[in-house]
């Protein structure tokens, strides 16, 4: 684990510097996940929500964390859990479609102000936005946040195996999408 993150780990557990430590935490790794909720929930104001509620659960969390993993996964497995609940809640609720959230999340990346179809970045959106859930996640974990195997392995509780194929499979539809599209 890294020193600086250890050493806001120690301040947290104490009572006198637990809100600085956890507003350091804070600050340290707040774009890094927004960006990745953000990948994978599209909306900002719905990425906003469930980085919020993300960071609740790890402050109820932060005192039993084991330091089993690197401060930097754990929060990762928290974000990626928080956005796949929020997700499934979305369908529940019906603002996505259960047999077609992938267009759901496809129309409101087209309903951007910014939306450009002829331009390569939002293609690559698009074609993301068509990949199943689980798939999408590797991928955006791999193409944006470089995460390497071993460690998206652990905040995904899945093999290095089926990560390469999902990731895989996943760069495969997104090539088909862009030549096609």
């Amino acid at each position: 684990m890294l020193t600086e993150d250890r050493e806001l780990l120690l301040e947290f557990r104490q009572a006198a510097t637990k809100e600085r430590a956890f507003t350091a935490i804070i600050k340290k790794y707040q774009e890094k996940l927004y960006w990745h909720v953000r990948r994978m929930v599209v909306d900002h104001d719905d990425a906003n929500d469930v980085l919020q509620n993300m960071f609740i659960k790890v402050w109820n969390a932060l005192d039993h964390f084991r330091e089993d993993s690197q401060l930097y996964t754990w929060l990762y497995r928290i974000a990626t859990n928080e956005c796949l609940t929020f997700l499934e809640q979305q369908k529940k609720r019906g603002t996505l479609s259960l047999t077609d959230d992938e267009n759901g999340l496809g129309n409101k990346i087209r309903a951007d102000e910014g939306f450009d179809a002829n331009r390569l970045e939002w293609k690559l959106q698009l074609a993301i936005q068509q990949l199943p859930e689980k798939q999408r996640l590797v991928f955006n974990l791999r193409y944006y946040d470089e995460m390497p195997y071993e460690e998206m392995s652990r905040v995904l509780d899945t093999s290095e195996g089926a990560l390469k194929a999902s990731y895989h499979h996943a760069a495969k539809k997104v090539e088909e999408f862009i030549k096609n599209n």
